[in-house]
C-alpha cells in the first residue's frame, strides 16, 4: 500500500477577499501505511461546499481553519482500501473527512456513517441524503418550526439545502417561495413544485417578493444575506423564524468593514418588536435527529417526494476553479469532484 501516490490540494496561502488559484497547491506524495485502528480510503468524491472558504481564514470560527500547507478539508465518500480497525471492512463505503485528496488515513472510530446499497447514486451521501439534506430537515425542523398554512421564503433555492428545504416545507403543508439566481434556476424551483419561484437578480425583484407574500414571510430560511435579506426583513410577520445556515453574499468580505449605515440597531429594534427568533445552527448541533432524518429521507426519495440535482465536476485538479464558482453562484445543484 505504502507504493501508491497521493495526489493532494494543500492551502499555500490565506485569500485577500476572492479565494485565487494562487492559494491552493496541488501536490503529490506517498500514500502512508495505516496504523493500528486507522483505514486508509480511496477516495471517490469529494464535497465542495461554502462553509469551506470559512476554513481558510484564521479568524474565529465554530471550528478550527485549515492550517497553511495543509490538505484542504471536505467530505468524501470512500472506499475502506485497507483496514486495521475490527469492524470496519476493505470494500466498505464510507462518509468520511478524506479531504481534497485521493486518499486518506484515518482513525475507524471517527467513521460513523457506513452507506448502505440503494439505487441512489454514492454521490448522494454527500448532498441531499447527506449534511446539506439534514441541513435542511433540521433547520426547519428546529429553528424554523413550520406550521401548516404558513409562508416560508428560502434563497439560494436550486442549492442542495434550499431545494431541499422547499420540497420538506411543502411535505408539511406550507406555502413556498423560492429565491434563486437566473432564469434557468428559476424556472427549475417552479419543476420542484415551489408556489412562487423568483430570480434575485431581477431589477423589480423586491417588488416581486412583496407581491408574492401577500400574507408576509412565517419562516426565511437564510442562505444568502446581501440583498436577499434586505428585501425580505420588512415582510417578516410577527414571531417570524430565521434559521440561519449561511451568508454567502459576504463570505469574501470577511474582516472588512462593509460599506453604507450601520443597519444592526434598526434590525435589532424589529426583532424585539416583532418578537422575530433569528438562530444561528451548523447541522452537527442536532446530530440527534440523524438516524431519523436517513429514514424520512430515504422514504421521500424513493417515493419521488424530494428530487435533487447534481453538479459533478470531473478530477480532483478542477476542485479549486469550481469552488470559486460555487461561491459565485455558478454551479446548479450539488457541488461534488468525482476522483476516479
Amino acid at each position: 500500500m505504502n507504493a501508491l501516490t497521493n495526489t493532494r490540494i494543500v492551502l499555500a496561502s490565506r485569500p485577500q477577499g476572492e479565494p485565487v488559484a494562487a492559494n491552493f497547491r496541488l501536490e503529490q506524495a506517498a500514500v502512508p501505511a495505516p496504523g493500528p485502528g486507522q483505514v486508509l480510503l480511496r477516495n471517490r468524491y469529494l464535497s465542495l461546499d461554502p462553509y469551506m472558504r470559512g476554513r481558510m481564514e484564521e479568524g474565529p470560527s465554530y471550528a478550527p481553519p485549515v492550517a497553511l500547507d495543509a490538505v484542504m478539508e471536505g467530505r468524501t465518500v470512500s472506499e475502506v482500501i485497507a483496514s486495521n480497525h475490527p469492524t470496519v471492512a476493505v470494500g466498505t463505503h464510507v462518509v468520511a473527512t478524506g479531504n481534497w485528496q485521493t486518499h486518506a488515513v484515518v482513525e475507524g472510530d471517527s467513521i460513523t456513517r457506513r452507506l448502505q446499497e440503494t439505487d441512489l447514486p454514492i454521490s448522494t451521501a454527500l448532498g441531499v441524503y447527506g449534511m446539506p439534506g439534514f441541513t435542511a430537515y433540521a433547520g426547519l425542523q428546529e429553528i424554523g418550526r413550520l406550521q401548516p398554512g404558513e409562508t416560508l421564503v428560502v434563497a439560494a433555492a436550486s442549492g442542495p439545502v434550499g431545494a431541499t428545504v422547499g420540497q420538506i416545507a411543502k411535505l408539511q403543508g406550507a406555502r413556498t417561495v423560492g429565491i434563486a439566481g437566473g432564469e434557468q434556476k428559476r424556472q427549475y424551483l417552479e419543476t420542484l413544485g415551489f408556489d412562487v419561484a423568483l430570480d434575485h437578480r431581477a431589477e423589480d425583484f423586491a417588488a416581486q417578493l412583496q407581491a408574492a407574500v401577500p400574507d408576509g414571510i412565517d419562516v426565511y430560511f437564510e442562505n444568502v444575506g446581501g440583498h436577499v435579506f434586505d428585501a425580505v426583513a420588512p415582510l417578516l410577520n410577527d414571531f417570524a423564524r430565521i434559521p440561519v445556515c449561511g451568508t454567502i453574499a459576504t463570505y469574501n468580505a470577511r474582516g472588512a468593514v462593509l460599506p453604507g449605515p450601520d443597519r444592526l440597531p434598526g434590525f435589532m429594534s424589529q426583532v424585539l418588536r416583532q418578537r422575530l427568533t433569528v438562530r444561528g445552527f451548523i447541522q452537527s448541533d442536532f446530530n440527534a435527529l440523524f438516524p431519523q432524518f436517513l429514514i424520512d429521507m430515504g422514504q421521500w426519495l424513493q417515493d419521488g417526494r424530494v428530487r435533487y440535482r447534481e453538479d459533478i465536476v470531473e478530477g480532483l485538479v478542477n476542485a479549486p476553479e469550481a469552488f470559486f464558482g460555487l461561491l459565485k453562484g455558478r454551479n446548479f445543484g450539488k457541488l461534488v469532484v468525482k476522483l476516479d
